[in-house]
């Protein structure tokens, strides 16, 4: 078993999840989370739009991914869109860093971990917030896309997330994009062995576009986003630093 140490937020994320307290506490944890959804909302405000890019932390630069979520972050600031990920190491450094190579906005937003991932030194801006439940809401209420690049369960995770808020429809027309043909097949087969089953309908496989491209990922969300809707990119207001909060 990995040994990982205990934080403060690891354990105030376990507090929160582990059942009934008293109502003092649970008012306690509440205003808690409360506090990060607020930093979170004065610090992207005006960061929009957003395309989220996920994926992940274990693929450094020797990686043959790292170069492609490079060059995603870099397509899509020059794009005009603000780059968002999770903050963290890996190709989510990678699309941070493509988008500050063309000169773009790049933001982040960080969860706490016991096993501490420290943030990218590519961002413009960013937050770091306790709980993942509060990551996600922050991660999805500033996007107008998302990409997912290879990753492990926190990647799945946001993804199909993603992809539940668009089937439910409490998004509309998001355009998700999987970077990454191959890597992807296995998952996209289990959706469709739930398809057959009839666990799902066949026509939500059509919710995401699969391609090794990166121009035609690109393309894909000016399609859905620009072309569709006008988005225009807002100016950012002037660079800090929000949610780091001091050991």
């Amino acid at each position: 078993m990995r040994a990982y140490g205990k934080t403060a937020a690891a354990s105030e994320g376990k507090v929160l999840l582990e059942g009934p307290h008293s109502r003092s506490r649970e008012l306690w944890l509440l205003l808690r989370a409360v506090g990060d959804f607020l930093r979170g909302f004065r610090a992207f405000h005006f960061c929009g739009p957003c395309v989220t890019v996920f994926g992940s932390a274990r693929f450094g630069e020797t990686h043959r991914y790292y170069e492609v979520a490079r060059g995603v972050g870099r397509g899509l600031a020059e794009r005009g869109f603000t780059v968002m990920t999770g903050g963290g190491p890996g190709l989510m450094e990678a699309a941070n860093r493509g988008a500050r190579d063309a000169g773009g906005a790049s933001v982040g937003c960080k969860v706490e971990l016991p096993f501490e991932q420290g943030l990218n030194p590519y961002m413009d801006r960013s937050v770091t917030c306790r709980h993942f439940f509060v990551r996600k809401v922050l991660l999805f209420k500033y996007s107008c896309a998302f990409i997912a690049l290879p990753g492990g369960f926190g990647t799945l995770d946001e993804l199909f997330e993603a992809l539940t808020l668009i089937q439910t429809g409490k998004v509309s027309n998001f355009p998700v994009v999987l970077v990454g043909a191959d890597y992807w097949r296995p998952q996209i087969d289990a959706l469709r062995q739930l398809a057959a089953n009839g666990a799902i309908d066949l026509r939500d496989l059509e919710l995401f576009f699969v391609t090794d491209d990166v121009a035609a990922a690109l393309d894909h969300v000016d399609r859905n986003v620009i072309g569709r809707f006008g988005v225009q990119r807002r100016p950012m207001r002037p660079v800090r630093v929000l949610g780091e909060r001091a050991a």
